[in-house]
């Protein structure tokens, strides 16, 4: 079969299209013919060997697909060859076929595509984990998404209108706020890129103050870091909630005055140890944003689909930041 290998560190351009031997299942895995990969940042991080995660070479990048099982393995009662799933490997997803623990395989409906499917799990798993479990956001809330034209942004953007938020959405140009607009967003601003200094930071506070309202956000939701959390910050309500969800513009160094200011809250959102420290609430909150999906309350936008001999390229959209929504891998 074939996997795209990453078999020495470094970018999307060193992975190499190869043909590997096909798994076979060990007692408590299942065997799945992958039909569509969903392409995250930590890929893009874990081929540079920059990511918490260093499998050993050569392994193919590709945290979560969508598939059908061919094949299970001893002890497997939970599924059966034909059965549609979602999987989560956290790497190895790049490939024809992969074998999964079963407890990190979830059934699919018919009526949810795969395509969905690999677009759903780590962006729309990460934002509810972030706005529900950590956030504690509220119907009638306010909430401020920073970043909210990519896959964990849009996602954000989506499930804090489906949560009842009155949703503030922050980009970097005006076609990506056009985006989350049309996704849910009901006010936003359009941020500079590259780094700030104090008076555009003061004035970026501005700005999100003025659209987030009198009070200002009850809960951020900050995917981008460096030198746009404090400007969160200071449009944060009282008692509000910042969600610390990751830092591609580098990590903010927040003056500590600030919270005691506003007897305000800083939470990390680790999605990746959550699941793995509580399985069965990763397979609720699944169920639940498969529920989102059949229903219509949310809808995960595809920027780009590419075969698997391209995964690179996908990988290497990825990393550009040009990306508005989730990048797929199809594997025919």
């Amino acid at each position: 079969m074939r996997a795209m290998l990453s078999e020495n560190p470094g970018g999307p351009e060193t992975l190499r299209l190869a043909e590997v031997a096909v798994p076979e299942p060990v007692p408590g895995e299942v065997r799945v013919k992958v039909r569509a990969v969903g392409v995250n940042f930590p890929d893009v991080l874990i081929i540079e060997d920059r990511y918490q995660v260093k499998p050993p070479r050569p392994f193919a990048p590709g945290a979560e697909f969508a598939g059908v099982i061919d094949a299970v393995g001893d002890g497997v009662t939970e599924f059966a060859p034909g059965d549609r799933v979602m999987a989560l490997p956290m790497f190895g997803a790049l490939a024809e076929k992969v074998c999964v623990a079963v407890e990190r395989c979830h059934r699919l409906n018919d009526d949810i595509s795969f395509e969905q499917a690999a677009a759903l799990q780590m962006t729309y798993g990460t934002a509810l984990y972030g706005l529900d479990d950590r956030g504690d956001l509220a119907e009638g809330e306010t909430l401020l998404v920073l970043g909210a034209a990519g896959g964990v942004g849009l996602a954000a953007v989506e499930l804090g209108k489906a949560l009842g938020a009155w949703v503030v959405a922050a980009t970097s140009s005006q076609a990506k706020l056009d985006v989350a607009m049309a996704h849910g967003a009901s006010a936003g601003v359009v941020y500079p890129t590259g780094g700030l200094d104090r008076e555009a930071q003061k004035l970026l506070a501005d700005q999100f103050k003025d659209a987030c309202g009198e009070d200002g956000a009850d809960v951020v939701f900050d995917i981008v870091g460096g030198d746009y959390t404090e400007p969160a910050l200071r449009a944060i309500a009282w008692l509000g909630r910042l969600m610390v969800i990751g830092f591609p513009a580098g990590i903010a160094k927040i003056p500590a005055n600030l919270p005691l200011l506003k007897s305000c809250d800083i939470r990390g959102v680790f999605w990746g140890a959550a699941i793995r420290l509580d399985m069965a609430a990763h397979h609720a909150a699944m169920d639940r944003l498969l529920d989102m999906i059949g229903d219509g309350r949310i809808s995960p936008r595809i920027h780009a689909s590419y075969p698997l001999e391209r995964a690179g390229d996908a990988i290497a959209a990825l990393s550009s930041r040009s990306v508005v929504g989730k990048v797929i891998v199809t594997v025919d």
